[in-house]
């Protein structure tokens, strides 16, 4: 029997339109921490330029509250790992050798409260995008927010099929688990500018260039949230 409890609408999207169900919706907010996004968060700490990310508050704003009013899901991916970072791999492990900062944190533990361990500031969601009551957070320890997570069982729960991605990293922990929604046979949409990149901008291009090409669509917070005006309480 079909369901016939549905809420479809079109969005404007690269390469094509899309049409979705928003009760079938997801939005996945990644990692929109103090660690990633404040000034002196990790980030910040660790001389990455933070100026982009705080650029994307408004629009994920906007994105969360038209799509949590429309009957999507709003779920946040936390970063983090615990104090003695006994969840962060082996210390031989390659992350242990490319975290900057594992390193940061090992050369200046007084800067541990910056970093992304639970119960500290750097590991909360900042004060513009808190979760509401019936959001739900996803802890994780890696990039994939699949990896090692009920992220999965939450979805099927339910009944998703559809995930807009915004938040940042765009070129690190948004594209790492965007490519594995895609090869779990959900529909990504990313959010361009409603996502950050770290590091070089040519990053920033060059994920947007891969979900438009062979990962999902591509579309902007107007366009989504003009999308969702246009549905009937």
């Amino acid at each position: 029997m079909k369901d016939t409890q549905e809420r479809n609408t079109t969005i404007a999207a690269e390469p094509e339109p899309i049409k979705l169900d928003l009760l079938k919706t997801a939005v996945l907010v990644v990692d929109m921490q103090n660690a990633f996004v404040k000034s002196g968060g990790y980030f910040d700490l660790a001389g990455y330029d933070i100026s982009a990310t705080g650029k994307i508050i408004e629009p994920c704003q906007k994105i969360i509250s038209s799509a949590r009013q429309k009957g999507a899901r709003i779920i946040y991916l936390q970063m983090g790992c615990s104090p003695d970072f006994s969840d962060k791999g082996p210390p031989d492990s390659p992350s242990a050798f490319k975290s900057k900062g594992l390193n940061l944190i090992r050369q200046r533990p007084e800067l541990k409260d910056t970093f992304y361990i639970y119960g500290t500031w750097g590991a909360e969601i900042i004060e513009e995008l808190k979760p509401w009551t019936g959001d739900i957070t996803v802890r994780k320890q890696k990039y994939d927010g699949f990896i090692g997570t009920n992220l999965e069982i939450i979805l099927r729960t339910f009944a998703i099929k559809y995930l807009l991605f915004i938040g940042t990293a765009t070129n690190v922990c948004v594209e790492s688990t965007l490519r594995h929604a895609f090869f779990l046979d959900y529909f990504p949409l990313l959010v361009s500018d409603a996502v950050s990149n770290v590091g070089s901008d040519t990053t920033q291009l060059a994920t947007i260039l891969n979900v438009r090409s062979h990962f999902g669509w591509v579309t902007t917070c107007d366009h989504f949230v003009r999308a969702l005006e246009n549905l009937k309480d």
